[in-house]
């Protein structure tokens, strides 16, 4: 097992982006919560109708994902090449499962007639997992070319890829937003 490290800090920059990124969707957030004060019947009455289970699911898939990739960066970290590749895939294959069930949920709310204009709850729902999953779309392509960055590398290269962690940095932040969204949205109306 080599003991020379491919991964490397993450550029600064990602810092600055996570923070940016998360400051827009806080607020979002408080305005989502402001407007649930203002109308508490409705969103907990709308809330009702979201999929308690496809939302614990998703959340499931994503923290499960990230547990991958996680333990993929700590192999590529110690020159691990070959088990982060496969750990990266695993995480790539899990979180995919996110996407199959969020399109579900959308395809659901559709043919029961909910829409973005059924009222300001589902405006809320469907703009803010449609963000968060623009965000995670573009965390698989991430994910993706981490794969491919480390097949490259082939077993036991001592090259250092300074964005893989930077990559993991937003995969994790994807999770996150979703940790946020979940309770927020599915769990509104439990007391």
């Amino acid at each position: 097992m080599p003991d020379t490290q491919i991964a490397a800090p993450p550029p600064p920059g990602i810092w600055t982006f996570i923070a940016a990124d998360c400051a827009g969707f806080g607020i979002f957030f408080a305005v989502f919560m402001s407007e649930r004060m203002n109308n508490p019947v409705l969103f907990d009455k709308s809330a009702r109708l979201l999929d308690l289970r496809l939302g614990l699911t998703n959340t499931l898939i994503l923290i499960s994902s990230s547990w991958l990739v996680a333990m993929a960066l700590s192999a590529a970290d110690a020159g691990r090449v070959r088990k982060a590749k496969l750990l990266m895939m695993g995480g790539l294959a899990v979180g995919s499962c996110f996407a199959v069930l969020k399109m579900t949920e959308y395809a659901h709310k559709f043919a029961a007639g909910i829409t973005p204009t059924t009222n300001d709850f589902f405006s809320f729902y469907f703009i803010l997992t449609g963000v968060h999953f623009l965000h995670y779309l573009i965390g698989l392509v991430v994910l993706i070319a981490m794969i491919l960055a480390l097949h490259r590398q082939g077993n036991g290269a001592s090259e250092r890829i300074p964005w893989l962690e930077a990559g993991g940095i937003y995969w994790h932040m994807v999770d996150l937003l979703w940790l946020f969204l979940f309770p927020m949205l599915y769990l509104l109306p439990l007391r």
